[in-house]
């Protein structure tokens, strides 16, 4: 507070942060301000503008989530204050690498003045990630070094990893308003993946289908925007009053949803008590903030400056991966416990057998299967299927394989019905050398082909026209389909005929055929093949549906098959 950094921000953007008249009155930042840098090198700087007081660190935190760098200020004057220490912790919970400590008020300093506030700024930097950085020193007021922070900020953004485009993006919505003649606009920082105008997005957590009508950066239409950029995004398809800080933007089917997650929490060192399940605890992630429970996995309690796993419970479910950070307070005593970065987003194991990390192999270890779909949606990458479309745990396929090994084994003589197993199992056999598959029948590969031999196909050949039911041979129906799936015979009407009957039947039909080629009757027909009319009819219905005749009133005629 009172280090000048709204100043700052108008020095280098030409634009006022402080949007709100009750932060013009009090000269106070209250909520996030923002605004666009041009630079030397022809970049421009998002920049965005977070109070300093304690009373507002909620709105800081939600300004913080999902930026690259940071120009870190303190005033020469006032020196380094206790929220200047929770600050730079703040950062550093959120995983920021990138940095420069800017040096304000400094023409209302003398020279004494401004070299023990750089002394004091390197002593509370050190061991941090802003430690050596460049501190510039200067004075938005009197317009001094200004010049040389826009030098130095072109060199941050040359330090500074592009945001990665994983094709996967989410926006953490910091703002929402209507503008006339528009709509719903939303603001945040774009991570993950580029939108698109006319992009058919999801927004969370009201589960609300919108469509990007238009979007905007640096007060610029643009078709498209890559990740890492400040957007302002025109909606379609919902009001702004159903809009909230923290609500998220994300494709539809990218992302799991999870109000339950792992993680591993560094507690801050300068922590006066111990952190245990007990207590009123509130995360930050991106530009959200929600009361969360936890659950300690392990020992009962974290010491200050310990890193322990723990069990975060929401009360509603967000968009998140692992390695997502986040930012935990305890809203009784007002001050940040610590924070950390999430390990699993879909927790299985009871919290007291937990034992999370950002390893792939452990979420297949403790499911045994999982679809590769399923566990992009997890971890956040795409992986290579070990079976079928699966990855599959060593004991879990090593279990699976022996389950349908026995089973081959046990069953009967014409094999295992391969209908009756799982999509996993059915995956497994094609991976057993010793395992053939014949007409949707599995056997051993020594094992005789019973099927080509089965009695039931020489009772059918005796009686070719008054063919025996199953059920008079000693079989069953669903064992004489399996005859019908090897072409050895075919079934009309719940009539079963031997393939030998068809091809002799083709031939009386065709000498029939040739004689009367106006057609024949189906009593013609039965008498020919000394048979009755519900054999007959049988028959000459499976020659129909396959070609071989066709049927014209009471007459049967050729068919193209014939």
């Amino acid at each position: 507070m009172d280090h000048g950094k709204s100043t700052l921000v108008r020095a280098l953007t030409g634009t006022d942060p402080d949007r709100f008249a009750e932060e013009k009155a009090r000269g106070l930042t209250i909520d996030l301000g923002f605004g666009s840098a041009l630079l030397p090198s022809g970049r421009e700087l998002s920049i965005i503008d977070v109070p300093g007081h304690e009373r507002f660190i909620r709105n800081m935190l939600a300004g913080v989530g999902a930026v690259d760098a940071c120009m870190f200020v303190v005033a020469a004057n006032e020196g380094w204050m206790p929220q200047t220490e929770e600050h730079l912790r703040i950062l550093e919970l959120v995983g920021l690498a990138h940095g420069i400590v800017v040096l304000t008020k400094t023409a209302i300093c003398d020279e004494e003045e401004i070299a023990a506030a750089r002394l004091e700024i390197a002593d509370k930097v050190a061991g941090t990630f802003l430690a050596n950085v460049p501190m510039i020193a200067t004075d938005a007021v009197a317009a001094e070094g200004i010049v040389e922070l826009r030098a130095e900020l072109d060199n941050l953004c040359n330090r500074t990893p592009a945001a990665a485009d994983h094709q996967r993006p989410r926006l953490w919505i910091d703002r929402a308003f209507a503008v006339q003649g528009a709509g719903t606009v939303v603001t945040g920082t774009l991570g993950g993946g580029q939108l698109h105008s006319e992009d058919e997005l999801l927004l969370l957590p009201n589960n609300i289908a919108v469509r990007v009508r238009a979007l905007q950066s640096h007060h610029q239409q643009c078709s498209k925007i890559a990740p890492g950029n400040r957007v302002a995004v025109n909606l379609a398809g919902v009001a702004h009053q159903d809009v909230a800080r923290g609500y998220v933007l994300v494709k539809p089917k990218q992302w799991h949803l999870t109000n339950r997650f792992d993680a591993s929490l560094m507690v801050l060192a300068a922590l006066t008590h111990q952190v245990s399940r007990r207590g009123a605890y509130v995360i930050h992630v991106g530009a959200c903030e929600l009361p969360a429970q936890m659950r300690i996995l392990g020992p009962q309690t974290l010491a200050p400056g310990a890193c322990g796993p723990v069990r975060l419970h929401l009360q509603r479910c967000l968009p998140l991966l692992p390695g997502d950070r986040f930012v935990l307070r305890e809203s009784g005593r007002g001050e940040t416990i610590g924070g950390g970065t999430v390990l699993d987003v879909d927790p299985i194991l009871s919290a007291s057998k937990a034992r999370p990390d950002l390893c792939p192999d452990r979420i297949v270890a403790e499911r045994g299967w999982v679809e590769v779909t399923q566990l992009e949606l997890l971890t956040g990458h795409t992986h290579t299927p070990t079976v079928g479309r699966w990855l599959v745990s060593p004991e879990a396929l090593q279990q699976t394989k022996a389950e349908l090994r026995q089973a081959v084994v046990d069953a009967n003589s014409i094999g295992l019905d391969v209908a009756i197993l799982s999509p996993r199992q059915r995956a497994v056999l094609d991976l057993l050398p010793e395992v053939v598959i014949q007409g949707g029948r599995a056997r051993h590969v020594q094992q005789a082909d019973a099927i080509e031999s089965h009695p039931y196909i020489a009772a059918l050949e005796g009686a070719l026209f008054a063919p025996p039911a199953p059920e008079t041979a000693g079989i069953s129906r669903s064992e004489a389909q399996v005859l019908v799936k090897r072409r050895l015979a075919i079934e009309q009407n719940g009539v079963f005929f031997a393939a030998k009957a068809v091809a002799t039947a083709k031939v009386v039909l065709g000498e029939m055929l040739s004689a009367q080629p106006e057609g024949v009757t189906v009593a013609e027909v039965r008498q020919r093949l000394n048979t009755s009319r519900k054999y007959a009819l049988a028959l000459l219905v499976w020659l129909d549906a396959n070609g071989i005749t066709r049927r014209r009133g009471d007459l049967r005629i050729a068919g193209p098959r014939l």
